[in-house]
C-alpha cells in the first residue's frame, strides 16, 4: 500500500493548529526544551516506544536538555499523516513532562 504525501494545504493546516512546529528542509521541525537531561531522555524513550510500535521513526538530535526533531516519511518523499500522528504523540508526551 502506497503512503500518500500530504498536500500543502494539509501541512499548512497542521502548522496553523500546532504553532510550535515549523517546516524546515521540507520536514516537520520542533525543538523541545526540558528542565534537564533526564526529562529529555525520558521523553525520547517514550517516543521511541511509539515510533517502534508504529514503525515510523523520527530524525532527532539530543544535547543535554534539548531534543530537536524532524519528521518526514521517506517512502513518500515528504510529510504524511504518519508524521502528523507522531508529532501529536510527541506533543501529548511533552505536555505530561512539563
Amino acid at each position: 500500500m502506497a503512503i500518500t504525501k500530504a498536500s500543502d494545504s494539509q501541512v499548512k493546516m497542521f502548522i496553523d493548529s500546532h504553532p510550535a512546529w515549523t517546516i524546515k528542509d521540507n520536514k516537520l521541525h520542533h525543538k523541545f526544551l526540558f528542565k534537564n537531561f533526564v526529562e529529555a531522555f525520558g521523553f525520547m524513550t517514550q517516543v521511541a516506544l511509539i515510533a517502534e510500535r508504529t514503525n515510523h521513526h523520527p530524525e532527532w538530535f539530543n544535547v543535554y536538555k534539548t531534543v530537536v526533531v524532524d519528521l518526514t516519511t521517506h517512502e513518500a518523499n515528504g510529510i504524511t499523516e504518519r508524521d502528523f500522528a507522531l508529532a501529536e504523540s510527541m506533543n501529548v508526551i511533552f505536555e505530561k513532562v512539563e
